[in-house]
């Protein structure tokens, strides 16, 4: 089904970007917004993946690295976006008394990643890092917006929430990123 005006994936993101409210509210409600938000981590993902693959070659850490650290940076995206929409979904639901499904908050968060796609520009020498870390603090705002609206509750609950999940999305991606980094090392040790 082509979509046309406001429902196209690049007009949701752009509105997702500019914290826009109404935007969290309609992907809330669009369960055929599920495909975009997915959509929108991809993009991001393989954004961010670029980024960091260039600043691995800039950096000479050789070709095998960048790839490997795009491949992993693709999957912990997907991974992210999950635990991430889950964790706030039950936080939220259980604890504040937030009116949501799993679904409804995944649509928003994987919208709220939209500022995310900055990771692109982490390859530029001391400056790229600042802007991709922007991207994220912006994302994380975001963040809030989106389980704000999606779980119809107030900006403090949203605060708590949305950082409660992201403290445990980031002990998740240091534990399983620490799990493929030791695996990318053991390969290119058995390479050498």
């Amino acid at each position: 089904m082509e979509q046309t005006g406001a429902n196209t994936i690049v007009d949701r993101m752009i509105r997702a970007a500019k914290l826009e409210n109404a935007l969290y509210d309609e992907v809330e409600r669009d369960k055929n917004a599920t495909g975009q938000a997915l959509t929108v981590v991809v993009i991001v993902a393989l954004a961010s993946g670029i980024g960091s693959a260039l600043a691995g070659i800039i950096g000479r850490a050789g070709i095998g690295a960048a790839i490997g650290g795009f491949i992993v940076g693709i999957i912990m995206a997907l991974i992210g976006w999950a635990i991430w929409s889950f964790v706030t979904y039950w936080v939220g639901t259980s604890l504040f008394g937030g009116t949501a499904t799993y679904g409804e908050l995944l649509r928003a968060v994987g919208f709220a990643y939209t500022p995310n796609v900055l990771g692109i520009l982490s390859f530029i020498p001391g400056v790229g890092p600042l802007i991709a870390f922007v991207g994220s603090i912006w994302a994380l705002v975001a963040g809030v917006v989106a389980v704000r609206q999606a779980l119809d509750f107030d900006t403090g609950k949203a605060i708590i929430t949305a950082i409660i999940g992201w403290i445990i999305l980031m002990i998740v991606v240091v534990v399983i990123g620490g799990m493929f980094a030791a695996i990318i090392g053991l390969g290119s040790a058995v390479v050498r």
